[in-house]
């Protein structure tokens, strides 16, 4: 039976997006800021408000709305696995957010670890896949970091010396939402299996951008958030069959004690959960194929490339600037998302948003949680960068727009 999903052409997209509709001082603004969230298409916003027009309600009853909230859970579960190439929805987990969820597993781990077991992070991560393995130290689990090189990739011999026969878990992102750098999973799965250790990959940054396969990645977990794939704000954790069902998260006793349950705590937020099914299957519009894993891998290709395209072209723009230093590893394709952070010299990066947000160009400025990087990369005292995110709607002309702001600023 083929997909009730309508085909789109990327020319399309922009005008899903009602936000994009928005003027400031005459112009259209641009939101540059992808990476600290996306906005949000018709369909989702739809979907969000049908559930509350429809069938608001809790799980588990005897009557119509309770039967198709139950109805919703299933049917996204199984949406998200086809998304990450999960074998079913039984290996899906919800929760307020990735950090929340990754909190509840790092907890439930910690229940298996003894003192002088030992947990790998990396000083590219976001705190939240860094924050929460912090707190085993309070129960004499050491914590090593994998080191970061100054061009902002991963140092490769740190992550083979870092993981030893103590190693339990290394907690890794695929892509840093700070600088863009892709990072070397493959090496990671390696060096982990050799040693028998769990991989927690950190997917936030990378599933917008790349189409993610968890049986190929061979992971143990797997977390990332809808917000980032015009979605609503909801976290999503894949566990590799029976790892969770043998782990001892908090909960209660009332809530459902198998897998993928017996994470989620209390009620879901149903009608963004509804919100995350229309996401994915949004995405899936932009492609072709027979099937939703087909038409989500065939999407997220062609978004891709496209995103490249625009982003190398800031980055191109940015460095034939004097003055401008864009943080991180070369614009390759193998190598980046298309995430773009720079300095200017004589200006802080909140500066330069200031005057970016005067001509309509929403950027961010800072660590964006990626703290540790910054202070690395010995850009903490200045303010950390500036960081412009390319995603599905941005265009040619909104990054030509940042490059002419950029190009402009008084020397300091």
């Amino acid at each position: 039976m083929p997909l009730e999903i309508p085909r789109r052409s990327l020319g399309q997209a922009r005008q899903e997006f009602p936000s994009l509709d928005r003027r400031q001082n005459g112009r259209p603004v641009a939101f540059l800021d992808g990476p600290a969230g996306t906005q949000v298409p018709r369909s989702v916003i739809e979907a969000i408000g049908g559930y509350y027009r429809r069938s608001n309600a809790n799980t588990h009853g005897m009557f119509i709305t309770t039967r198709e909230t139950d109805e919703l859970l299933s049917e996204t579960r199984a949406v998200v696995s086809t998304f990450l190439g999960a074998a079913g929805p039984e290996f899906i987990s919800f929760g307020a957010n990735m950090t929340t969820l990754n909190f509840a597993l790092s907890h439930a781990i910690r229940r298996r670890l003894r003192a002088g077991d030992e947990v790998v992070i990396t000083q590219l991560d976001h705190e939240a896949n860094r924050g929460p393995w912090l707190t085993l130290q309070e129960h004499g689990i050491v914590v090593r970091e994998v080191a970061l090189r100054l061009d902002g990739r991963l140092d490769e011999e740190s992550l083979r010396t870092s993981v030893n026969s103590r190693t339990k878990v290394l907690a890794m992102g695929m892509a840093s939402n700070a600088l863009g750098t892709v990072n070397n999973v493959a090496l990671a799965r390696a060096v982990t299996k050799e040693v028998g250790a769990w991989l927690v990959l950190d997917a936030v940054h990378y599933a917008p951008h790349f189409s993610v396969d968890v049986e190929t990645l061979d992971a143990d977990f797997l977390l990332c958030s809808a917000y980032k794939f015009y979605g609503p704000h909801v976290g999503v954790l894949y566990a590799r069959p029976g790892l969770l069902g043998s782990l001892e998260p908090d909960r209660l006793r009332t809530v459902d004690q198998r897998a993928p349950y017996r994470i989620e705590t209390g009620t879901l937020n149903h009608a963004a959960i509804a919100g995350v099914k229309a996401a994915v299957e949004f995405v899936a519009s932009f492609g072709r194929g027979e099937g939703l894993r087909s038409r989500l891998a065939d999407a997220l290709q062609n978004i891709g490339s496209q995103e490249r395209e625009v982003a190398t072209r800031l980055y191109e723009g940015l460095r034939s600037i004097s003055g401008v230093t864009v943080i991180g590893p070369p614009f390759d394709h193998a190598q980046r998302a298309p995430t773009v952070s720079f300095t200017v010299n004589g200006w802080r990066p909140e500066d330069v948003c200031t005057a970016l947000s005067d001509e309509g160009l929403f950027a961010w400025d800072g660590h964006f949680y990626a703290v540790r990087a910054i202070e690395v990369l010995g850009l903490e005292p200045r303010g950390g960068v500036t960081r412009v995110g390319v995603v599905l709607y941005n265009t040619a002309d909104e990054v030509d727009r940042v490059v002419e702001v950029v190009r402009n600023l008084p020397q300091r």
